[in-house]
């Protein structure tokens, strides 16, 4: 039914804070959240399950070579939703908590965003809100999904919260809450039509 993008992977670490790389963390997370996921009856395929990304050798374009597969894998699953897992990462260290990104090209984007980061702001100290992109991925997905923050590997605190099993199950929580808030509106819109 979903899909868990377990963003960056392989020769693209993401974001670094001296030995701790966002693709390892966003790694852990994604494990997570498909449990938690699961645990209220979704079908979840993760895009890695390991060290790995998805682009070829042929790629003159590793990163594009890696972001089209990932395109190319929702549509083949025929994912009802993706979850696009990443860090952030800002030049000031004060900069925390977790937001959500959405690209207009599905109206569902936005609907799934702020289900998601309502949440975010109900159970976490974020203060952050919901915000466009137009990145390659999100611009190019005709399936419903957002590209989810989980919070700043720039900030000591929350770079600290990141790498415990605690966090990442609340985080987790809160993701699967927006999802099945989610849901429940698309469901309803659906009945009113």
């Amino acid at each position: 039914m979903g899909k868990t993008d377990t963003s960056h992977g392989g020769r693209d670490p993401g974001t670094r804070y001296q030995n701790i790389l966002e693709k390892d963390l966003n790694l852990e997370i994604s494990k997570v959240l498909r449990n938690t996921l699961i645990e209220q009856g979704a079908i979840v395929y993760l895009i890695r399950n390991e060290d790995e990304d998805l682009s070829s050798k042929w790629d003159s374009g590793k990163k594009r070579g890696d972001l089209y597969r990932r395109i190319l894998f929702i549509q083949k699953v025929k994912s009802d939703l993706y979850l696009s897992i990443h860090l952030n990462w800002y030049n000031n260290a004060y900069h925390q908590g977790a937001e959500v990104l959405y690209n207009a090209i599905n109206p569902k984007n936005k609907i799934l965003g702020e289900k998601i980061m309502e949440n975010f702001r109900k159970d976490t100290y974020t203060k952050r809100k919901l915000i466009t992109t137009d990145l390659y991925l999100y611009r190019n997905t005709r399936v419903p999904g957002v590209l989810i923050e989980c919070g700043f590997l720039s900030n000591p605190n929350e770079r600290y919260l990141l790498q415990t099993e605690k966090y990442q199950k609340k985080v987790a929580k809160v993701i699967t809450n927006g999802v099945i808030e989610y849901i429940k509106e698309i469901k309803k819109d659906t009945e009113v039509s």
